[in-house]
């Protein structure tokens, strides 16, 4: 009856608007009142979830993002992109896409991404002819390739929960983050051809050349996090710090955007985004421990197996779940409260803890395009300046391409397994 009253409060909060970390606490809050449990449990557990030298990687990758965005990194990931792909049909839209595979070395969030790209892509989408529908959908959709790519938070937040390797976890993610892009870049192009969206001209090795040297430094980035993580040069959390260093090198000196007066305002930003993170984490981790209290956890395990001890439907309703989960729940709320009561269910059927972690990502990355609560659609829609009606209608076929992909990485475990496999 307690954690019906627990999940039901945190649902009326979020009907209500409250946002979800504040839904969380305030649900929480209600089931110790209600329960007579000292509220001193509240500071000790959201501290205790909190309280891992791991995420210390959070706030360091946001802010090697941070710094990256503002020395012209975005702009020149973007010209790379349009100098490859461009002269196809449909060639901006192609960019757009491509553009969330090469951010994603640099941000590791979809909604940074969204942002990042959004707000230079969808306007010029938006001017040479294409709908407004269309060029929200294609940027909101493609920003879920970035976090199945180092450096990737959900991934980060994954390793601290099951003490899985994150360098695994990073590899894990990328064959499938490819497979997405291919399949998002295949739909974009026939939905181009079909609709007669236009095409910039060919350019020349010369330019494509230029433009390449211009994100060299960028990409670059993602196969020095590699290189120190599995190398065992560095943890995540140095690798984090190493990124800071260098963004702020490439930023400031290589490319010379970056100016010491900007310093202020990244931290700042760093800052706001790292406490939004870490508060959701926290209240999270309270809300996460009174469910394994209240023994939903294996309610939920009894549940599902009870239905079927089939692996293949019980990856079935895993993924169905998260599915469900991914259009109501933030990801990172998702992860912390759910990563650990699927996590034995997987492992019961033969799952492994990488490959379950690639697939809950993929399947939470989903939601942020699904309404009604997907931020990275809402944020591509107001950068188009169209309904969230709109947009969804044009993400029909990218859902299902989505899903396909998803399911494929879910059946076949050596497309996440298979590259961390190489570096036993």
């Amino acid at each position: 009856m307690m954690s019906i009253l627990l999940v039901g409060s945190f649902l009326v909060f979020i009907m209500i608007g409250i946002p979800i970390a504040f839904s969380l606490g305030l649900a929480s809050l209600l089931y110790l009142l209600l329960a007579g449990i000292p509220l001193t449990i509240i500071p000790q557990t959201m501290f205790s979830g909190i309280n891992s030298f791991v995420l210390l990687a959070i706030p360091a990758f946001i802010l090697a993002g941070n710094l990256m965005n503002a020395g012209g990194i975005t702009e020149r990931i973007i010209n790379f992109a349009n100098a490859v792909v461009g002269h196809i049909r449909g060639g901006l839209a192609l960019t757009n896409v491509a553009s969330s595979l090469g951010f994603a070395g640099i941000s590791g969030t979809a909604l940074s991404d969204t942002a990042s790209i959004g707000s230079v892509m969808i306007p010029a989408m938006k001017k040479q002819g294409y709908g407004s529908g269309f060029s929200a959908a294609v940027t909101s959709i493609s920003s879920t390739v970035g976090p199945m790519l180092p450096p990737s938070l959900p991934m980060i937040i994954i390793g601290t929960l099951a003490s899985v390797s994150i360098g695994d976890l990073f590899l894990a993610g990328a064959i499938p983050g490819i497979l997405l892009a291919i399949g998002f870049l295949i739909v974009t192009y026939i939905i181009s051809v079909k609709r007669g969206y236009p095409k910039g001209e060919r350019q020349p090795l010369s330019v494509v050349g230029k433009s390449f040297l211009g994100a060299f430094w960028a990409l670059i980035m993602v196969v020095i996090i590699l290189w120190g993580i599995l190398g065992g040069y560095f943890t995540p959390t140095e690798a984090a710090v190493v990124c800071v260093i260098y963004a702020f090198i490439i930023g400031g000196f290589v490319y010379r955007e970056l100016k010491l007066k900007d310093i202020p305002a990244l931290l700042t930003n760093t800052l706001s985004s790292t406490a939004s993170i870490l508060l959701l984490v926290g209240f999270a981790n309270l809300f996460g421990w009174i469910l394994v209290s209240e023994g939903v956890p294996i309610l939920i395990a009894d549940g599902i197996l009870s239905i079927t001890e089939n692996p293949f439907f019980v990856i079935l309703l895993i993924v169905i779940l998260l599915l469900t989960i991914g259009m109501f729940m933030e990801t990172i709320a998702a992860l912390v409260i759910l990563f650990p009561v699927l996590l034995p269910v997987a492992t019961s059927v033969g799952m492994d803890p990488v490959h379950f972690g690639v697939v809950m990502v993929l399947t939470l990355m989903i939601g942020l395009s699904t309404p009604p609560v997907g931020v990275c659609l809402f944020v591509a829609s107001s950068f188009a300046k169209v309904p969230i009606g709109k947009t969804v209608r044009e993400l029909i076929p990218y859902f299902g391409v989505a899903i396909f992909i998803l399911l494929l990485v879910s059946y076949i475990p050596s497309l996440s397994l298979f590259l961390p496999s190489l570096f036993e």
